[in-house]
């Protein structure tokens, strides 16, 4: 009897399978079947997405905030304004109240500075051993303001791919931070609701946005290009990765295209579009260390591939299996 394994909600090759063999079997909306951030109704997107990140608290930021930033994010990207939230608590029996206070004040926090009101919402509390402590459940609505909004069916050859700063920072400081390696970095995540620097972008040619979250960078570009009439290609030595990163992957073995990010956004935009963008995110916060990391091509169709600092060229695949430990 086939089972439910870690690997099916890894954001993977395996989360993929799941869905497309067993879910769309019984969910086939063609709206759903999209497989979009948040679903596009008429001028609205709607989105949900559940948070049970261990430990709940971690260098640069804990589950409140992540659970506001993911559904904000999961909005934006889609060229809509965050504008309504709803939230629901599973929480253990036993479970700290003044912990449950300082993730709700994350939260404020969080929905505060991407303004988006928390406006309904449910509270659970199960039997102690039920659950890990708290799971967070999001669902968001907002409103699109992006004129056309970012679509796949957009993007064409010649355009540009960019990302808003360093890479793997989450994956990386919420792995360090369970002390099961035995390595200590002072790597903080990168969660954080985008919408304050996407709502800048508004006016110029952006052909698609995605956050790269798990299954990191390979998953969604994977997912870009799979049975389309494009490829597109990645320069190893254009991808910004902090030297702490790059040595927790040498030392563990992990492809930094993998990992997670929870306050990075992937454009891919027309090239006259490019240079203003990276003038744009370089004057914000959350734009430090914005790069040009690709381009869109017409060869190798359906592909991703890598061209290394040594010049050659390797196809980069979405995560299959558990190749990098679970962190939510």
């Amino acid at each position: 009897m086939e089972k439910i394994l870690l690997a099916h909600g890894g954001g993977g090759q395996k989360t993929s399978e799941l869905i497309q063999k067993k879910i769309h079997k019984y969910f086939n909306d063609p709206i759903l079947s999209r497989m979009d951030d948040s679903a596009v109704l008429d001028k609205w997107v709607f989105t949900t997405d559940s948070f049970v990140v261990n430990p709940l608290f971690f260098p640069g930021g804990d589950i409140g905030e992540l659970a506001v930033s993911g559904t904000v994010n999961d909005i934006s990207v889609m060229g809509a304004r965050p504008l309504y939230m709803s939230v629901g608590f599973i929480i253990e029996e036993g479970f700290d109240a003044d912990v449950l206070e300082k993730i709700l004040d994350s939260m404020k926090k969080a929905a505060d500075k991407s303004g988006v009101r928390i406006v309904t919402g449910d509270t659970k509390v199960v039997e102690r051993g039920k659950c890990d402590n708290i799971y967070i459940n999001t669902s968001g609505i907002g409103e699109i303001v992006f004129s056309p909004p970012p679509s796949v069916e957009q993007i064409k050859p010649g355009d540009v791919v960019l990302i808003n700063g360093p890479i793997g920072l989450h994956q990386i400081a919420v792995l360090t931070a369970r002390d099961e390696f035995g390595l200590k970095t002072e790597v903080y995540s990168d969660v954080a609701p985008l919408w304050p620097l996407i709502k800048q972008f508004q006016g110029l040619d952006i052909k698609f946005m995605r956050d790269p979250t798990r299954g990191g960078i390979a998953q969604v570009l994977s997912e870009i290009t799979i049975n389309r009439d494009f490829g597109i290609q990645i320069h190893e030595e254009a991808l910004p990765v902090t030297p702490e990163v790059a040595g927790v992957c040498e030392i563990l073995g992990f492809d930094v295209l993998h990992l997670a990010n929870e306050g990075k956004v992937i454009i891919i935009a027309a090239e006259k579009d490019a240079q203003k963008l990276l003038e744009i995110m370089d004057t914000h916060p959350l734009g430090k260390g914005a790069r040009i990391i690709g381009k869109v091509t017409e060869k190798n169709q359906g592909l991703v591939f890598l061209k290394t600092t040594a010049q050659s060229e390797r196809i980069i695949m979405p995560p299959t299996g558990e190749l990098v430990p679970r962190i939510c």
